[in-house]
């Protein structure tokens, strides 16, 4: 480990596990209020968490992520509010921590993606992110109506048609961000000049099309919204096989993974870092592990809690990242071995809220702190200070502007 962890969660529901709306803790008729991510994203807050994500989708969630269609389940949580509308709501109640909410690029046009997401950046004063995440989904297709994505099998990905539709989405998805990020640029920094006396609110000439044309987009610009206060609000990504691997290492300035192992961490590191040489990103390479936890300071009881959400369930949890069941300070023991492989933080995925994001906040925390391995205080006022990230230069800016 060559510094401080950094560590974010991600909330989804009532938690990971599907079950996890039946414990007396869960707040399962709150789901859909503001006061409830409110309460979560302030929660994490006093942990110092770096960020939080908040989880979205185009269609009802599904037991089995990686399966097809939807499952009807009606005894699981289904249903949730737009992660964007609720990371702008939670936006002024909160003042240090990043907010990272997931936006489809499949389905949504990345003018639109570019200027909500700037919008976030403006009302959090530079604490906005963005999850880039892709659809494979036909009836996530079918709810836009404006093309058709083959349904294919996820659980055989050297089959030509899925390795053909996945390539293809992250393709289009590396050209969503690329678009997102030009037009977060196409105002430069001091683009707004609101002077009265002349009755100049803009400079016009540092407005600049973007002028953008690939395969599945032709974006003219400039956006409607100046540039965010990061001037590129943080791009994370999820990424547990090659392909999505090798997108998130060219577009995103953090990439989650789903190792199970040392051995596993440390080949993501590797490849990761090695696709974003090749694309010629220099500088910090932030990879986080993604795991499910569920977490007591009983390991009993931790695992008592976890076989009463599966007896519920009826089937045993499955999750494409690794599920740790335990005491906080097992937990801590797991984070720094895994650290050992290079991964510069973890996105904890709790199984139940808000019963699990308190643990993390008030005992794997403290025991982190007590090994010298996370922060005792915010050290920076935006997300991209928060990970040692540089506020990039404007790319329409010229040389004589930036002295």
């Amino acid at each position: 480990m060559t510094g401080p962890l950094h560590l974010a969660v991600a909330l989804d529901g009532a938690g990971w596990h599907p079950a996890a709306w039946r414990l007396p803790s869960a707040r399962p008729a709150e789901l859909l209020t503001a006061g409830y991510w409110t309460d979560l994203t302030r929660r994490a807050e006093e942990g110092l968490l770096d960020l939080v994500t908040f989880e979205d989708a185009l269609a009802l969630q599904r037991s089995d992520p990686r399966g097809s269609g939807p499952d009807d389940r009606t005894d699981e949580v289904r249903g949730r509010l737009d992660a964007v509308l609720v990371a702008a709501r939670v936006a002024p109640l909160t003042s240090r921590i990043g907010l990272v909410p997931t936006a489809t690029v499949t389905h949504t046009e990345p003018f639109h993606v570019s200027k909500a997401i700037a919008t976030l950046d403006h009302v959090s004063d530079g604490r906005a992110g963005w999850r880039a995440q892709v659809s494979v989904r036909p009836e996530e297709a079918a709810h836009v109506g404006r093309r058709e994505v083959p349904r294919v099998d996820l659980l055989r990905p050297d089959d030509p048609a899925t390795r053909q539709l996945v390539e293809d989405l992250f393709a289009e998805a590396g050209d969503a961000v690329e678009v997102v990020r030009r037009l977060w640029d196409s105002w430069e920094d001091d683009a707004e000049i609101r002077d009265v006396a002349t009755g100049r609110f803009v400079d016009r000439d540092k407005l600049h099309a973007v002028d953008f044309e690939g395969r599945w987009f032709s974006v003219r610009g400039p956006s409607i919204t100046p540039r965010p206060p990061q001037g590129q609000p943080l791009v994370a990504a999820l990424a547990h096989a090659a392909v999505p691997r090798a997108f998130a290492a060219r577009s995103a300035d953090v990439v989650f993974v789903t190792p199970s192992d040392n051995a596993g961490a440390a080949s993501d590191v590797a490849d990761i870092t090695r696709h974003r040489e090749a694309a010629g990103r220099a500088g910090t390479t932030h990879v986080w592990a993604d795991l499910v936890v569920l977490l007591d300071p009983d390991a009993d009881r931790a695992h008592r809690r976890w076989q009463q959400l599966e007896t519920w369930s009826g089937r045993t949890f499955s999750s494409d990242a690794e599920v740790f069941v335990g005491t906080p300070q097992g937990l801590a023991d797991l984070l720094l071995a895994r650290a050992e492989a290079g991964l510069t933080g973890f996105r904890l995925r709790p199984a139940a809220l808000p019963e699990d994001l308190d643990v993390v906040v008030d005992a794997l925390v403290p025991e982190l702190q007590r090994r010298g391995a996370f922060r005792t205080a915010y050290e920076a006022d935006t997300l991209r200070g928060l990970l040692g990230l540089a506020r990039p230069l404007n790319r329409y800016a010229s040389v004589e502007d930036l002295r």
